[in-house]
């Protein structure tokens, strides 16, 4: 299948304590270092979070990750950061929280979503 628009990888991470959630999206080829990362963004040590925690705090499950989950997340705790590379492409393709199919959209416009959601995001060469 052909999309217009950057694959994206999109990571469910939390810090050591658990209390910190953060979803991390870069292009799909890229491999993501977590120590790197988390002394990038100022955490401790990063893991992947549980399917019990990406429900919980995105209403995702396994394998539907993305970055229009944000629209569950009412409490906040997820912050979203945006691998800066990114931003080289004109759209990106991500899933609208089911794995069963794609959307292609624009970075302003997932920009837009996410500020309608409430949440905050960041840039960051990962």
């Amino acid at each position: 299948m052909f999309f217009d628009g950057a694959g994206c990888k999109n990571l469910f991470l939390r810090n050591r304590k658990g209390d910190i959630h953060y979803l991390v999206v870069v292009e799909e080829s890229k491999t993501v270092d977590l120590k790197k990362l988390s002394k990038d963004i100022g955490s401790t040590p990063l893991s992947f979070g549980s399917e019990e925690r990406l429900y919980n705090n995105l209403g995702l499950m396994r394998g539907s990750v993305t970055p229009m989950g944000l629209i569950n997340n009412t409490d906040k705790k997820v912050k979203l950061i945006i691998d800066s590379d990114l931003a080289k492409s004109q759209k990106i393709a991500v899933h609208p929280n089911v794995n069963t199919a794609t959307i292609v959209l624009s970075l302003k416009d997932l920009e837009k979503f996410v500020h309608w959601c409430g949440n905050e995001f960041s840039y960051i060469k990962i």
